[in-house]
C-alpha cells in the first residue's frame, strides 16, 4: 500500500471513530430507541449521507458501538484472567469485572443487551455485525481458556461438560443478575436487599454449583 492508500484509509478510519463516538456521546442524552442518525450526523458535525457512507442503517451502527464495547470488556477479562490463582478464582474474578465493566459503563452494557435480544439470521461477510459477534467469540474464548485451566486444576468439576456451554451459560447467568440489579434495585431494596448482596449471592450460587 503506498502513501497516498494509506493516508486515505487512516482518514476512512478516523472518520468512522469520529460516527460511533458521536453516537456514543448522543446515547449519554436520548435513549437508543429515540435516537436518529441525523442526531448522530449533527453531533459528529457530518452530513447524514456521509453517515450512510459507512453505516447502512441505525443497526450498523449499533454493532460497531457494541463491538467496542466487547473489546473492552475483552480487555478487562484479560486482565482478571492474569490474576494469580485456581481456575474457579480466575472465573469468579471474571465475573466480579462483567459486573464492573457494566456499572462503569451501563451505556455499553445497555448496547451488548440490546446486540444479544435482536434476532440472529444469517451474518453479512465483512460486515459490522460479524466483527461484533467475533469480539463477543473473543471474550467466551478467555472465559473457556479459564474454565479449562479450573478443570485441570481441580477447583472446577469435570462433569460439566463442555467448556464453551458453560462459559455462555454463565454469561447468561450473570448478564441477567446484572440486568434485575440496575432495573429492579428499588423493587430489591423494599424486601431488604442490596444490589450488592444480589450480585455476591449470584457469584456465590454459580461458584458452588461448578466445584467439586
Amino acid at each position: 500500500m503506498n502513501y497516498i492508500a494509506e493516508r486515505r484509509q487512516e482518514e476512512k478510519e478516523a472518520r468512522r471513530r469520529q460516527i460511533v463516538d458521536a453516537a456514543e456521546e448522543a446515547m449519554q442524552d436520548t435513549p437508543w430507541e429515540a435516537l436518529t442518525i441525523d442526531q448522530v450526523a449533527r453531533r459528529a458535525r457530518l452530513s447524514r449521507a456521509l453517515v450512510y457512507v459507512y453505516f447502512k442503517d441505525k443497526f450498523d451502527l449499533h454493532c460497531a458501538i457494541a463491538e467496542r464495547a466487547l473489546k473492552l470488556l475483552g480487555e478487562r477479562f484479560e486482565q482478571a484472567a492474569m490474576r494469580p490463582g485456581s481456575g474457579i478464582d480466575k472465573v469468579e474474578s471474571l465475573g466480579r469485572s462483567y459486573v464492573a465493566f457494566a456499572h462503569e459503563f451501563p451505556h455499553y452494557f445497555s448496547a451488548l443487551a440490546r446486540f444479544e435480544a435482536h434476532e440472529f439470521t444469517e451474518v453479512p461477510h465483512e460486515s459490522n455485525e460479524e466483527a461484533c459477534m467475533a469480539a463477543g467469540q473473543a471474550v467466551h474464548e478467555i472465559m473457556v481458556r479459564c474454565i479449562e485451566a479450573g478443570v485441570a486444576d481441580g477447583s472446577i468439576r469435570a462433569d460439566l461438560g463442555n467448556p464453551y456451554l458453560t462459559s455462555v451459560t454463565l454469561w447468561g447467568f450473570m448478564h441477567g443478575i446484572i440486568q434485575i440489579g440496575q432495573t429492579k434495585a428499588n423493587m430489591l431494596a423494599k424486601d431488604g436487599i442490596s444490589t450488592q448482596a444480589l450480585v455476591a449471592h449470584a457469584l456465590k450460587m454459580a461458584m458452588l454449583g461448578m466445584t467439586p
